[in-house]
């Protein structure tokens, strides 16, 4: 569990970070359109951070669910947020990456889903 707990604080903290430098940094160097695109992508990191904090944190799901949560949601934040990120900071062509930033989203997707039918099974 504490496993899961620091790499969600380590991804929360980053999120802080990359939201800071793209507030002061980046402004002046992205479109509007473009902060909007990196806006979201820390955004979606920070929801999703704070949904594992309380799955992590909650007496409700197994290890076993916790961990294939924290894993979905994580290589999701991975994907989507992390693609977005390379777009901007590491100004990689998004041409090169198109498929990573919707994989990433249905990444996230999944983990949703996966929740639901966790919740689902426990109300049977």
């Amino acid at each position: 569990m504490y496993k899961n707990l620091t790499l969600t604080s380590i991804i929360g903290g980053l999120a802080v970070v990359l939201g800071a430098f793209g507030a002061h940094i980046l402004k002046n160097k992205l479109n509007t359109e473009e902060m909007a695109s990196f806006e979201t992508a820390v955004r979606y990191q920070v929801y999703h951070v704070i949904v594992l904090l309380i799955i992590n944190l909650s007496h409700t799901f197994s290890s076993k669910e916790k961990k294939i949560m924290t894993y979905l949601f994580l290589l999701g934040i991975l994907f989507f947020s992390g693609s977005i990120y390379a777009i901007y900071l590491a100004e990689i062509s998004s041409k090169k990456i198109w498929f990573i930033t919707p994989l990433g989203g249905l990444i996230l997707i999944l983990g949703w889903l996966y929740l639901g039918i966790i919740f689902f099974k426990k109300s049977a």
